[in-house]
């Protein structure tokens, strides 16, 4: 098999266990008696950790090995969701959510994802570029569906007897279980992975230095509104507002996944028509649109079929922003440079949640959702007018 193919093993399998523990994450913490702003604390704390591991990734991966790194990063997920399982005391589960850089945002989005998305591109040409992404990107989705699903594990086996908290508990050491498998694909990953090779900033172009300066700021702005919207928080927010239960909660985030990986090869599909950037705008605006008129919906079902609606436009920015991101850096800075905007993102989502939370707890449930949706709207018209025209090479080819 390809080192592709390892990657695609690795990524969907990942992709599974996140999807499950975003769903159950605030529903279980919720179990232990904590309240909305210590949950929101914890999920922030799982973000930061994972803001580190790709601080370290960006700085290191390159001196240390793609391959071992991603078994490192591995590991330590493997160890945090271990301890995430039988925890009890906020600061013990404080701590196993900074070590497994437990994601609450319920996305596969971490240091791992840094090293395969820099490999990626030279695995194909630049007009393939974009649907490689996309392709990496559904794989990731449809794992989140099937996590979403697992979600409602918990359920069933209180259905066959099993007492409320060791059901979540030993969900949680089925997450455990998950985020340990990629080593298995990573063994086997060939020393082409290594390749190219950055091990300082300084090594990197001033045209890159400023692309990435400008870009970074803005995907700031969008990952701190990005924050108040994590999957933990959403789907505490669907219980408390609406009196759904997990089960429900793992069927909407399942179909939302599903919408959302759909909406991946769409994007490859309108990005060769209108360009990258077009696509990245002109798809995200309206889904932050329909996002801010959920929490005034009567009804649960109402409201559900706008937030699907949403997913099935929220993510078409995600392979284009990340094929953009690769095409307009050289090969060699590729790692750095998605070091660095992953970075951006997962320390603006460490911020985010637990002013959510503060904000869940005294009442204001919906006040999460229409300021994150509010920013991200303004990040997209400051992302349109600072980029439109920078264009990647298959564009400059074809234009």
């Amino acid at each position: 098999m390809s080192d592709r193919s390892w990657l695609y093993i690795a990524v969907s399998v990942r992709s599974l266990a996140t999807g499950m523990m975003g769903v159950l994450l605030g529903l279980y913490l919720a179990e232990l008696r904590l309240g909305a702003d210590a949950i929101g604390v914890i999920v922030a704390v799982g973000l930061g950790g994972a803001a580190v591991a790709t601080l370290l990734v960006t700085l290191f991966a390159d001196r240390i090995g793609h391959r071992r790194t991603l078994l490192l990063v591995t590991l330590a997920s493997f160890v945090g969701a271990l301890l995430l399982s039988f925890s009890t005391h906020p600061l013990a589960l404080g701590f196993a959510a900074l070590v497994g850089m437990v994601n609450g945002m319920g996305r596969d989005r971490g240091a791992a994802l840094v090293v395969e998305q820099a490999a990626l591109p030279a695995t194909t040409t630049d007009r393939e570029r974009t649907m490689v992404f996309a392709k990496y990107n559904v794989l990731q989705d449809v794992g989140h569906a099937l996590g979403a699903l697992l979600a409602g594990l918990p359920t069933l086996l209180q259905h066959g007897g099993v007492g409320a908290l060791p059901a979540f508990r030993g969900t949680a050491a089925l997450y455990a279980l998950l985020s340990l498998l990629p080593v298995l694909a990573y063994w086997r990953l060939s020393p082409g992975v290594e390749a190219p090779r950055v091990t300082r900033a300084q090594q990197v172009s001033p045209d890159t230095r400023r692309i990435l300066w400008r870009i970074s700021s803005l995907f700031a702005l969008d990952s701190v509104a990005g924050g108040f919207l994590t999957t933990a928080l959403l789907s505490f927010f669907f219980h408390r507002r609406f009196g759904v239960g997990v089960e429900t909660i793992g069927l909407l985030f399942f179909a939302a996944r599903i919408a959302n990986a759909a909406s991946h090869i769409g994007a490859a599909w309108l990005a060769r028509r209108i360009g990258l950037v077009n696509t990245m705008v002109f798809t995200h605006i309206p889904s932050s649109l329909l996002l801010a008129t959920v929490p005034f919906m009567p009804s649960f079902p109402v409201a559900a079929a706008l937030f699907l609606a949403r997913e099935g436009l929220v993510e078409m920015d995600v392979p284009t922003r990340q094929s953009y991101v690769m095409a307009v850096v050289r090969p060699e800075e590729r790692a750095f440079a998605s070091g660095v905007t992953h970075l951006v993102r997962l320390a603006g989502w460490a911020i985010a949640p637990a002013i959510a939370g503060y904000w869940m707890g005294g009442g204001h449930l919906a006040l999460p959702l229409v300021i994150g949706a509010a920013m991200k709207v303004v990040y997209d018209l400051l992302l349109w007018r600072a980029f439109r025209r920078v264009r990647p090479p298959e564009e400059i080819r074809t234009n």
